[in-house]
């Protein structure tokens, strides 16, 4: 979900990200020719893509049930990713 929301995937865009040229993001979604990183999980190649586009990616999450769009109105903070001045970073799925 951290690595969805770094590559600008979001829950609303997931389906047109499919068809991205963009090796992390085809690797990511499952849609990279000869990945097995689903399968040697024991879960299905689309299985980030099943997350994202059910639940949405982490900021998505944060911003829904403790953030802006939540009671609490939490600001992210250190929760931003590390590209955005927080500490939120996964490493590249491969």
């Amino acid at each position: 979900m951290i690595n969805a929301e770094e590559l600008g995937i979001t829950s609303k865009n997931v389906d047109e990200q499919k068809a991205s040229a963009n090796p992390d993001v085809k690797r990511l979604l499952g849609t990279e020719e000869g990945t097995k990183i689903g399968t040697d999980l024991g879960v299905t190649n689309e299985w980030a893509y099943n997350i994202i586009k059910t639940v949405g990616n982490y900021g998505e999450v944060f911003d829904r049930n403790v953030g802006p769009g939540s009671p609490l109105k939490i600001e992210r903070g250190l929760n931003s990713l590390w590209n955005k001045g927080g500490l939120q970073y996964a490493p590249p799925v491969r």
